[in-house]
Protein backbone atom coordinates (compact mmCIF):
# COMPACT_ATOMS: atom_id res chain seq x y z
CA UNK A 1 0.00 0.00 0.00
CA UNK A 2 1.34 3.42 -0.97
CA UNK A 3 1.91 5.93 1.81
CA UNK A 4 -0.49 8.86 1.90
CA UNK A 5 2.40 11.27 2.41
CA UNK A 6 5.89 12.10 1.16
CA UNK A 7 9.06 11.36 3.12
CA UNK A 8 9.33 15.00 4.22
CA UNK A 9 5.68 15.09 5.26
CA UNK A 10 6.27 11.88 7.20
CA UNK A 11 9.06 13.56 9.15
CA UNK A 12 6.78 16.46 10.06
CA UNK A 13 4.08 14.01 11.17
CA UNK A 14 6.58 12.04 13.27
CA UNK A 15 7.86 15.27 14.88
CA UNK A 16 4.30 16.33 15.72
CA UNK A 17 3.68 12.89 17.28
CA UNK A 18 6.83 12.84 19.41
CA UNK A 19 6.62 16.51 20.42
CA UNK A 20 3.04 16.02 21.59
CA UNK A 21 3.98 12.85 23.46
CA UNK A 22 6.92 14.50 25.24
CA UNK A 23 5.41 17.93 25.98
CA UNK A 24 1.76 17.02 26.41
CA UNK A 25 0.69 19.58 23.82
CA UNK A 26 1.05 20.04 20.09
CA UNK A 27 4.02 21.94 18.68
CA UNK A 28 3.72 25.53 17.54
CA UNK A 29 4.77 26.31 13.98
CA UNK A 30 7.86 27.96 15.51
CA UNK A 31 8.87 24.63 17.08
CA UNK A 32 8.66 22.98 13.65
CA UNK A 33 10.61 25.85 12.10
CA UNK A 34 13.43 25.51 14.62
CA UNK A 35 13.64 21.71 14.39
CA UNK A 36 13.61 21.52 10.58
CA UNK A 37 15.59 24.76 10.10
CA UNK A 38 13.17 26.19 7.55
CA UNK A 39 11.37 29.49 7.11
CA UNK A 40 8.00 30.29 8.70
CA UNK A 41 6.23 30.23 5.30
CA UNK A 42 7.70 26.76 4.58
CA UNK A 43 6.30 25.38 7.83
CA UNK A 44 2.92 27.00 7.26
CA UNK A 45 2.67 25.58 3.74
CA UNK A 46 3.56 22.11 5.07
CA UNK A 47 0.87 22.36 7.75
CA UNK A 48 -1.68 23.40 5.12
CA UNK A 49 -0.61 20.48 2.88
CA UNK A 50 -0.90 17.96 5.73
CA UNK A 51 -4.31 19.32 6.61
CA UNK A 52 -5.47 19.21 2.97
CA UNK A 53 -4.42 15.53 2.76
CA UNK A 54 -6.45 14.74 5.87
CA UNK A 55 -3.40 13.76 7.92
CA UNK A 56 -3.87 16.40 10.62
CA UNK A 57 -6.59 18.73 11.81
CA UNK A 58 -6.40 22.10 13.52
CA UNK A 59 -8.82 24.30 15.42
CA UNK A 60 -9.09 27.70 13.71
CA UNK A 61 -7.64 30.61 15.70
CA UNK A 62 -6.29 28.32 18.43
CA UNK A 63 -2.56 27.97 19.00
CA UNK A 64 -1.00 24.50 19.29
CA UNK A 65 -4.13 22.77 18.06
CA UNK A 66 -2.55 20.34 15.58
CA UNK A 67 -3.90 16.82 15.99
CA UNK A 68 -2.75 13.76 14.03
CA UNK A 69 -5.47 11.84 12.23
CA UNK A 70 -3.40 8.74 11.45
CA UNK A 71 -2.29 6.05 13.91
CA UNK A 72 1.27 5.88 15.24
CA UNK A 73 1.82 2.61 13.39
CA UNK A 74 1.56 4.44 10.06
CA UNK A 75 4.19 7.05 10.95
CA UNK A 76 7.86 6.73 10.02
CA UNK A 77 10.63 7.00 12.60
CA UNK A 78 11.91 10.51 13.19
CA UNK A 79 15.35 10.90 11.61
Amino acid sequence: MKKAYTQKQGQYLAFIHYYTKIHGRAPAETDLQLYFRVSPPSVHQMILALEARGLIERTPHQARSIRLLIPRGELPDLI
